[in-house]
């Protein structure tokens, strides 16, 4: 029986290993304020981050889903590993020799092999694919890498590498190093039958990594003509580390781009991710023999932060022809996973980034991506182009495919804009779009009672258009509009904590109407007056029309800070308000500058530029000011 791991041991793995490094690895975390770190959950999908790392104290804890802990339970949570195993990987990491109970052996754990060991495995097996493609026998495959543009440093940042045709070399390599049969069939490197023989022969190789760097398995692209196995690529099988679903290529040269940048660029190839990498789109991933999916998604979404305060870009790179289509499609139906924007860049000729970059320069796969359309109005203007828009029919059928797509949308908030998307292209009425998409979204409802309808019925009769007042207050527990409502309140029962606002925050500072209402009477009732009863009645007399309803409720609504309010409180919500202003206008002028041909309007598109940069700048700033407060 296996010995246990001494508790001194695993006290010392707790005490060496900082916890906010190993969850790096699987969440992009912001500085919090006071030596804490937020992020998203990794253990449940959620929109605004609720999951906190105290580096001090070494627990992290997530107040959506309740999942905390300390490092090893935050290991064996992500990864499914057993307790044991956990701590070996970390104490591994750490450079801690464990020591067992039952004479201190260093005895493992019977069973299956460990993470550690099959990371061992394909570690070793990278370095021997790099080290076989400097030998003769891999001329041909150093002659694909020169044909399409890549030298000998572009193979070494990728870990490109090459496996021999003899069928066992790497099996022979490995069993030097003192892996054991079961380790390489674990892996995924051998394949077993007669005997062990080589995964991979004549091909290609890409190391596939996790975002910490630990190479889970490969890819292979076949070379020679005479290759028994006629796919172009191949993957190493599914293995307890190899998981096609939940792995991207790149990611390990990726991650902190994408976290910084706030944009991933999803290619198809794992040429065209060396090719955006080398042409300064240091953001490009790929999937690894399967489309993308939400498991994918969540793992992009815990880079980019992406939730509705500070909202990111994924842009997805397709051909242009019916596959590629097809690609976009599916990629709009999980649109929705995400909270930012999502893009589709498309080359008119069909080329992909590795050829873009080899027929013309790196400029034009930075200016591809640059280019990007919204993936909606992508798939929308798909769909409404099968149909002769000059025939009454035609239009018919293409408000009735159109509509279809926009019912299908799981974010209600997005339909109406859709909607009048969809009555631009065709020609016809927003109004005309709204009912044609009702009545989608009816037909597609299950009938009451389980009854089929009998007979021919009446389509159902459109829903009346939502008479929403100027001022509707907004819901108090909308994410979106939480810095926003939390600002007024300080401004309104709290006004001694953020002397000189109105100086600083302007109306459009809001994005809700009623909310820009209520500012707008603020900065004219401005200065407070001691009393607060008399300052909210000042604020009351500037206000016309619902909005003055808004007020009461505001002026007695608890702060969320929970406790008494202080300048450092009312300073952070100013400041972020401020910030996400900045966001805001930067993505509109990303929006601007995107839409305009630097060939015909270098002079708009040079101004638009410096904007541009003047804007980020200004946003850094505030962000800056954000950490500080924080």
């Amino acid at each position: 029986m296996a010995g246990r791991i001494r508790d001194e041991d695993i006290a010392l793995v707790r005490e060496r290993t900082r916890i906010d490094e190993v969850v790096s690895a699987y969440v992009t975390l912001r500085n919090a304020g006071g030596g804490n770190f937020k992020g998203l959950c990794p253990f449940h999908d959620e929109k605004s981050p609720s999951f906190n790392v105290t580096p001090a104290r070494g627990m992290y804890h997530c107040f959506g889903c309740q999942a905390g802990g300390d490092v090893i339970r935050f290991m064996m949570e992500i990864e499914g590993l057993g307790f044991t195993e956990t701590v070996e990987r970390l104490a591994e990491k750490a450079g801690i020799v464990l020591r067992y109970e039952e004479g201190g052996a260093m005895t493992r754990p019977s069973g299956g092999p460990q993470r550690a060991r099959l990371v061992a495995v394909n570690a070793a097996a990278a370095d021997f694919y790099r080290e076989q493609l400097l030998t003769p026998d891999a001329m041909t495959a150093r002659r694909f890498l020169d044909e399409r543009g890549f030298d000998k440093d572009a193979a070494d940042t990728f870990g490109v590498g090459f496996a021999p045709r003899g069928g066992e070399d790497l099996v022979k390599h490995l069993r030097q190093k003192s892996f054991t049969d079961k380790e390489l069939v674990a892996s995924g490197v051998a394949g077993e039958g007669r005997g062990l023989y080589d995964r991979f022969r004549g091909r290609l190789i890409w190391p596939i990594r996790d975002t910490s760097g630990d190479t889970l398995g490969f890819g292979a692209r076949r070379l020679f003509d005479d290759d028994r196995i006629e796919a172009k690529y191949l993957n190493t099988p599914e293995t307890t580390l190899y998981k096609k679903s939940h792995v991207l290529y790149g990611i390990d040269l990726a991650r902190r781009e994408i976290a910084r940048e706030s944009q991933a660029v999803i290619v198809e190839g794992y040429t065209d991710v060396m090719a955006c990498h080398l042409s300064g789109i240091k953001t490009a991933v790929a999937t690894c023999g399967t489309a993308f999916g939400d498991d994918h998604a969540r793992v992009i979404r815990r880079l980019l932060q992406d939730h509705d305060e500070f909202r990111g870009e994924v842009v997805f790179t397709f051909d242009g022809d019916a596959a590629g289509q097809k690609a976009a499609l599916r990629a709009f139906q999980g649109d929705q996973i995400f909270a930012g924007q999502t893009y589709v860049a498309i080359e008119p000729h069909g080329l992909d980034p590795c050829d873009l970059r080899l027929q013309k320069d790196e400029a034009a796969v930075r200016d591809l991506v640059a280019s990007r359309t919204p993936l909606y109005r992508f798939v929308l203007a798909n769909v409404v182009d099968r149909y002769d828009l000059d025939r009454a029919d035609g239009r018919v059928d293409a408000l009735r495919e159109g509509a279809k797509l926009v019912s299908s949308i799981r974010d209600r908030s997005k339909v109406d804009a859709f909607a009048r998307e969809l009555a631009g292209m065709i020609g016809i009425s927003a109004d005309e779009a709204r009912q044609e998409v009702r009545r989608a979204a009816n037909r597609g409802q299950p009938q009451q009672n389980g009854r089929e309808r009998q007979g021919t019925t009446a389509a159902p009769a459109p829903s009346p258009e939502p008479t929403t007042p100027q001022f509707a207050f907004p819901s108090p527990s909308d994410p979106r509009l939480m810095i926003e409502r939390e600002l007024l309140k300080l401004v309104l029962q709290r006004p001694d904590l953020v002397p000189g606002i109105p100086e600083r925050v302007e109306v459009d500072d809001f994005t809700h109407p009623a909310y820009q209402s209520l500012w707008a009477g603020v900065r004219q009732a401005w200065p407070p007056s001691a009393e607060s009863t008399r300052w909210i009645n000042a604020v009351g007399d500037a206000l016309q029309g619902p909005v003055r309803e808004m007020l009461s409720a505001l002026a007695v609504e608890p702060l969320r800070a929970g406790k008494e309010p202080t300048e450092g409180y009312a300073r952070l919500h100013d400041v972020k308000l401020r910030e996400l202003t900045a966001q805001r206008r930067v993505e509109d002028l990303k929006s601007r500058l995107q839409r305009t041909n630097p060939a015909t309007d270098p002079d708009g598109y040079s101004r638009m530029f410096t904007e541009l940069a003047a804007l980020e700048q200004h946003r850094r700033e505030l962000r800056e000011q954000s950490v500080a407060v924080e």
